[in-house]
């Protein structure tokens, strides 16, 4: 069921939406060369307490028997690595990697949600087609938000991710998708990254959603590593994530999750 969050719902949800997008800041502040994705998780996990929330992925449970939960309250996913990528002290970062920054804040009973996708050492670190590829995917979700408004459906949205990425010459992941988010970090309805206009529930103001595109250079193929968490091209082209959280309204869609 979509839930329609009330005034003191929407005003919660902004503060835990702002911690997220703090703890998204500091991250962007300390990546660099030489950096654990571990030190980054640490930062951000910093922040996220400092400011009287939860990390929500940290011991998030899998679903899956003989997995254990999600052990940090940053999901860091390097090059290849499409999503749940685990923070390592072993992991160290390099120029012209590109990593991925997945986190959500708990706080008075509502989550927050964002993704970011850095390139280490700035954009003069990667080739033109790998700079296209954090570009497409970030525009990918402001296509999307185009029809984030009242009188409109979630498949409009769907589509025009769907459509800007391949017409781009990427690819979107089709086995994970987007979310309604407010009390529950996963709430309805999914929001996959391709779909048909027109097709699925209409907007209403008060909808509070988790839009992230997840694209693959290579193509849209995935597999999941024996940790049970992080999810890889099958190919080993790399791959980008870009997420906010958004508020449906009247009018504009909100973004919760800019600072």
């Amino acid at each position: 069921m979509v839930t329609i969050k009330s005034k003191k719902e929407i005003e919660y949800m902004r503060k835990s939406c702002y911690i997220v997008a703090l703890a998204q800041k500091a991250i962007e502040e300390a990546i660099c060369p030489g950096i654990s994705t571990w030190e980054l998780n640490k930062i951000a996990e910093d922040v996220i307490y400092k400011n009287g929330a939860i990390p929500s992925c940290k011991n998030y449970p899998s679903g899956i028997k003989g997995v254990p939960a999600f052990p940090a309250g940053v999901c860091i996913s390097v090059n290849d690595e499409v999503i749940h990528g685990i923070p390592s002290k072993n992991v160290i970062l390099k120029k012209g990697d590109i990593v991925s920054t997945d986190l959500c804040a708990y706080k008075n009973g509502f989550h927050g949600d964002a993704t970011r996708t850095h390139i280490v050492g700035g954009e003069q670190s990667v080739s033109k087609d790998v700079k296209r590829l954090v570009e497409v995917t970030r525009q990918s979700f402001f296509e999307g938000i185009e029809f984030a408004k009242p009188g409109f459906r979630i498949g409009d949205i769907c589509h025009a991710i769907g459509e800007y990425v391949e017409r781009n010459g990427f690819y979107v992941i089709r086995e994970f998708q987007g979310h309604g988010i407010g009390r529950d970090m996963h709430e309805d309805p999914g929001i996959p990254n391709y779909g048909k206009a027109g097709k699925g529930i209409r907007l209403e103001p008060g909808m509070t959603l988790a839009i992230e595109p997840m694209v693959n250079m290579g193509t849209s193929n995935i597999e999941v590593l024996d940790d049970g968490w992080t999810v890889v091209t099958k190919d080993g082209s790399l791959a980008a994530h870009y997420e906010n959280t958004i508020l449906i309204t009247e009018k504009e869609p909100e973004i919760l999750t800019i600072m």
